[in-house]
C-alpha cells in the first residue's frame, strides 16, 4: 500500500515498497510489512496527512513586509541650547533736534550723512528780532549795574556819613546850650540877666536835645535797616536787569541748533527758507559707532541670560554673523506683553550695521556636557504630550520606547530618559509606524543630505539592517 497526498493506495512496483521517501515527494510502505486491514492503515495515515498539511501551510505563509526607514545612532556629546529670536537695530544714541522757537531756517551747515561732534552747529535760524532783543537787554543791565555799584560806593556812604554828621552837630550843639543855660542860671542868680533871658537859653536846651535825640535815632535807623534795604534794592534791579539780559541771550541761542552727541545726520525734512515749527523734529542725529539689537524675551528664558553674556546676530546682507553682548535684561516685565526687554550690544566701526534692520538673534543659553542626543525628528510627540522614538532592534523590529526630553539645539535633542549611547533610532518616517514593525534602513536621499550637512548630526545610520 502506497500514501499518497492524503489517500492511501496500493503499490505497483516493488521499488516503491521499498522506498521510505520517494523523489516525487509519496510515502511508500511495503504490503508485507502491514498485514492488517484497510481501516487500521486509515488510521495510521490520517497523523502523517495532518503533518504534511502543517508544512506546507508553512511554506505557503509570506513573510513581513519591512518599511524602508531612516535611521541615526544615539550620540554622546555636548549640546547648548540657543534662544533664537527677532530683534531690530537701534542707535546707542539717538537725538532728534527740535528748535524751541517758530522760525525760518537761515541756513544748515551739514546734510543727511554728515559725521558730526557734540555740540557742533548744525542749522541757524531767523535772529534778527531775538539780536535786537539782547542789545536793549543788554543796555539795561549795564545801567542796573551802574546804579547799583554807586550805591555801594558812593550813594549809601554818603547818607551814612551825613547822618553822622548830622548827630555830631546836634550834640555840639546841644553841649553848646547846656553851657549857656548853666551860665545863665549863675547871672540870674546874681541878678545880672532878667529871667527871660534865662527862659530863652533853656527853650533853647531843650530843642537842642530834641534834635540830637532825632540825629541818633536816624544814625541807628541807617545802620539797622536803611543802608542794609538800599543795597539790596540796588542789587534786585541789577539782578532783574540781569535776568532779562540773559533771557534775551537764551531766546538768541535757540536759534542756534546744535548736536547734543556725536554721530551721523540721518534726517533733516527742511531746506533753508522754510520755517521750522517749534517741537518738531529738524535734524536727526545717531550714534551709529555700536548698534543694539532689542528683543522680547519670555520670562523663563530671560531667567537664562545676564548682562555680558554672549551672543550671535545674522543680519541680512552680510554672510558671516555679528558677535555680540548682552548688555541689559530688563529688570521688570513690560506690562502690555508681559516679556521682558533684553538687549544686545553690537560694534559698527566699518559702519555695516544700520539702525532699523532687522535680525535674528542667537543667545546662548544651558549647556549639558555629555548629553545622550538623537535628531530631533525622531522624537514622536503625541497629543498627549508624551514624547516617544522608535528604536530599531537587533532584529531588525522598530519599538516605539518612551522618553524623556531636554534641550533642542540645532535639529538635535537630549534624552534624559529612555535611551542609551549606541542604540539606534527611526528618524525619517517613525511617525507612522506602529509598535513591532520590521524595518530596513535606507541611506538617506540627496536632497536629506544636503539638510544635515547644514546642521550637526548624531550618527545618522546609512547601513541596510
Amino acid at each position: 500500500m502506497c500514501f499518497e497526498g492524503a489517500r492511501l493506495q496500493p503499490c505497483h512496483s516493488a521499488q516503491r515498497r521499498t522506498r521510505a521517501l520517494a523523489p516525487e515527494g509519496r510515502f511508500a510502505l511495503p504490503a508485507s510489512s502491514f498485514p492488517l486491514p484497510a481501516s487500521s492503515f486509515r488510521l495510521l495515515a490520517l497523523p502523517f496527512a495532518i503533518l504534511l498539511l502543517a508544512g506546507c501551510s508553512r511554506k505557503e505563509s509570506p513573510e513581513p513586509t519591512a518599511v524602508s526607514v531612516q535611521a541615526a545612532t544615539v550620540q554622546v556629546q555636548s549640546i547648548t541650547e540657543h534662544i533664537v529670536t527677532d530683534a531690530v537695530l537701534a542707535p546707542i544714541a539717538q537725538a532728534a533736534i527740535s528748535p524751541k522757537i517758530t522760525a525760518p531756517v537761515k541756513k544748515f551747515y551739514v546734510q543727511r550723512g554728515s559725521h558730526v561732534k557734540e555740540g557742533q552747529l548744525l542749522a541757524i535760524l531767523e535772529n534778527r528780532d531775538l539780536a535786537a532783543s539782547v542789545t536793549d537787554n543788554q543796555g539795561s543791565f549795564d545801567a542796573a549795574d551802574a546804579t547799583y555799584q554807586t550805591s555801594i560806593k558812593a550813594t549809601v556812604p554818603e547818607d551814612y556819613q551825613k547822618a553822622e554828621l548830622d548827630l555830631a552837630q546836634a550834640k555840639a550843639n546841644l553841649d553848646l546850650n547846656q553851657s549857656i543855660v548853666a551860665s545863665r542860671k549863675q547871672l540870674f542868680a546874681q541878678g545880672a540877666i532878667s529871667g527871660r533871658d534865662l527862659d530863652t537859653s533853656q527853650a533853647a536846651l531843650v530843642q537842642a536835645k530834641a534834635a540830637w535825640d532825632a540825629a541818633a535815632k536816624h544814625l541807628e535807623g541807617m545802620k539797622a535797616v536803611s543802608h542794609e534795604a538800599a543795597l539790596k534794592a540796588a542789587k534786585g534791579q541789577l539782578e532783574s536787569a540781569r535776568g532779562k539780559y540773559q533771557g534775551a541771550e537764551a531766546a538768541l541761542s535757540y536759534s542756534e541748533i546744535r548736536s547734543p552727541i556725536s554721530g551721523v545726520v540721518t534726517d533733516r525734512p527742511l531746506y533753508a527758507g522754510e520755517t521750522a515749527a517749534s517741537g518738531a523734529p529738524l535734524i536727526t542725529v545717531m550714534d551709529t559707532s555700536a548698534l543694539l539689537a532689542k528683543t522680547h524675551l519670555s520670562q523663563p528664558q530671560a531667567q537664562l541670560l545676564k548682562s555680558g553674556d554672549p551672543a550671535s546676530v545674522t543680519v541680512p546682507g552680510l554672510a558671516d554673523s555679528v558677535n555680540g553682548k548682552i548688555t541689559l535684561v530688563s529688570p521688570a516685565l513690560d506690562p502690555g506683553s508681559t516679556t521682558v526687554e533684553v538687549w544686545v550690544r553690537l560694534e559698527n566701526a566699518k559702519g555695516n550695521l544700520r539702525p532699523g534692520t532687522a535680525v535674528h538673534v542667537s543667545i546662548a543659553g544651558r549647556t549639558a556636557p555629555k548629553a545622550i542626543v538623537v535628531p530631533s525628528e525622531a522624537i514622536v510627540v503625541a497629543t498627549s504630550g508624551k514624547s516617544t522614538v522608535m528604536v530599531i532592534g537587533a532584529d531588525g523590529v522598530a519599538h516605539q520606547t518612551a522618553v524623556t526630553t531636554g534641550i533642542a539645539d540645532a535639529g538635535l535633542t537630549q534624552i534624559l530618559t529612555g535611551l542609551n549611547a549606541g542604540q539606534r533610532v527611526v528618524t525619517t518616517g517613525a511617525a507612522s509606524l506602529d509598535d513591532g514593525t520590521h524595518v530596513k534602513v535606507t541611506a538617506p536621499t540627496e536632497d536629506s543630505d544636503k539638510s544635515d550637512d547644514a546642521k550637526p548630526a548624531a550618527g545618522k545610520g546609512n547601513d541596510d539592517k
